[in-house]
């Protein structure tokens, strides 16, 4: 087994894990890896809370503006390239962090996913334009008769999850469920998973807030910029999907912004109601550092 310890850092958006890490990583002395689907991209800044300059600067940072919005990148291909990094890291560090809110690449690494095929492009594309034409009703249908075990266990209002389950299907000619074995991947490093949380009402006018900071810094200015590629899936994003609906004309600015306040708050619900199902994580509130610097060096201590 390798020596060292992976420390992942999850927690719901807006909760402060940029700040935390960074503190973790000075005084572990360690690399930070992020794994967040969104800051992956170069062309995303604001939009995706991508760590400042001035941030990167304070500690060895990897996937982050690393690829741009128009390459498919999956949560499959992030797991061999986290890996390789992380026991890179390992063999000079004893620990290294991993820090984000993408909870899929989370699990990747730290848990392994199925060996899902690479799909056609033009297969993707053709799927795209049966669900734009169709509509999500015929997308349940043809994965009814394609997978009925996992039509029964998908949210059917979630295409995206659907047309890939589709993909899968007709790629390889088997249901996509046959394909899922769900069987956790062993690693040959330690991984300690620290969660960060505060109460709802906190983390929710937080939310409210960094949004309305968002639009300070020049968020409309940068939606304006992808407006062109909008098409592309690392656009169909929370704070660029709602500005792009103020530039078609369907809503209105402050609808806009009221909008990306109330997915996001959304989207950090549905993190933390993933997040509670996994029982190995310990949860501090983000401002406590001290409890979570301490936590880590007891785990350290098998290394030394």
């Amino acid at each position: 087994m390798t020596k060292g310890v992976l420390v992942v850092i999850v927690g719901a958006t807006g909760v402060g894990k940029t700040a935390v890490s960074l503190t973790l990583a000075r005084e572990l002395d360690c690399a930070i890896v992020s794994c967040d689907s969104r800051q992956i991209y170069r062309e995303l800044h604001i939009g995706v809370a991508s760590p400042s300059p001035e941030q990167l600067a304070q500690a060895r940072h990897y996937f982050i503006g690393t690829h741009s919005i128009e390459e498919h990148y999956s949560a499959g291909q992030f797991e061999t390239d986290a890996l390789e990094i992380i026991q890179q890291e390992l063999t000079v560090r004893r620990s290294v962090l991993m820090v984000g809110g993408s909870m899929l690449y989370a699990d990747a690494v730290c848990k392994g996913i199925d060996a899902i095929p690479n799909i056609d492009s033009m297969l993707r594309a053709e799927l795209q334009q049966f669900y734009h034409t169709e509509g999500i009703e015929a997308v349940r249908r043809k994965l009814w008769l394609l997978d009925r075990k996992y039509y029964g266990e998908v949210d059917l209002k979630n295409a995206k999850r659907m047309l890939h389950a589709l993909e899968v299907c007709i790629t390889t000619g088997k249901p996509f469920s046959e394909l899922r074995t769900q069987q956790v991947k062993q690693r040959p490093f330690k991984i300690v998973k620290i969660g960060l949380n505060m109460p709802r009402e906190e983390l929710y006018a937080g939310i409210n807030s960094r949004v309305l900071c968002m639009m300070e810094q020049g968020l409309e200015q940068e939606a304006r910029a992808l407006y062109g590629k909008r098409h592309l899936n690392a656009l169909n994003t929370v704070g660029y999907k709602e500005l792009f609906a103020y530039f078609d004309g369907n809503i209105s600015k402050e609808q806009a912004v009221e909008k990306i306040q109330q997915n996001t708050r959304r989207y950090a619900k549905k993190q933390l109601t993933w997040l509670r199902r996994d029982t190995e994580i310990q949860w501090f509130h983000p401002q406590d550092e001290a409890s979570i610097l301490t936590c880590l060096k007891t785990a350290l201590l098998d290394f030394d």
